[in-house]
């Protein structure tokens, strides 16, 4: 798989790949989802949510920008005011659990504190503090536990210890075949 040219690289995909379904269809065995904060800009400010940049990691090996549009994108149905966790951003814990071969594994565990903060990103990407409204970023994932690998079924958790809450969504995944 090429590495990115630089960090962090910014990839846009269609906004059409954005979905809250529980069921995600991708083409042939070969993709996997990967958890990240997510960013979305609205008329009264910044809000937090997460999701899953679900890639196809075969199409990878040929240009990450290709992969990144090649699958839908599930994000969560709640939000959170970035500004009730911004100050204590570095305490939020993302998680992610993979159903693989009927068996539900921890795959990815990290605090925020490992990723850039939103700001951060928001400001390398634009040069200001905020995004245009009805923008949604990505923000970033910690590494894979045992690597990364296709799964039958996706569950994402951002945990905020501190307000005592969590932001969850889940999602199977249907792997189409692939006919020649």
């Amino acid at each position: 798989m090429p590495r990115p040219s630089t960090t962090p690289l910014y990839y846009r995909v269609a906004a059409q790949t954005l979905t809250q379904a529980s069921r995600l269809a991708v083409l042939g065995p070969d993709t996997s989802g990967e958890v990240e904060p997510v960013v979305v800009a609205m008329a009264d400010g910044l809000w937090i949510g997460l999701g899953s940049d679900h890639t196809d990691r075969k199409a990878e090996a040929a240009g990450i920008a290709l992969s990144k549009q090649l699958c839908g994108k599930p994000v969560g149905t709640r939000l959170w005011s970035y500004a009730d966790v911004e100050g204590h951003w570095d305490e939020l814990i993302l998680r992610s659990w993979a159903s693989i071969d009927g068996e539900r594994v921890l795959y990815q565990e990290s605090p925020v504190s490992s990723l850039r903060t939103p700001r951060d990103l928001i400001r390398k990407r634009t040069g200001a503090d905020t995004l245009p409204t009805g923008t949604l970023m990505f923000c970033g994932t910690p590494g894979a536990i045992g690597g990364i690998r296709p799964a039958a079924r996706f569950e994402m958790e951002l945990q905020d210890p501190v307000l005592k809450r969590s932001l969850t969504h889940s999602y199977e995944i249907e792997a189409l075949p692939v006919i020649s």
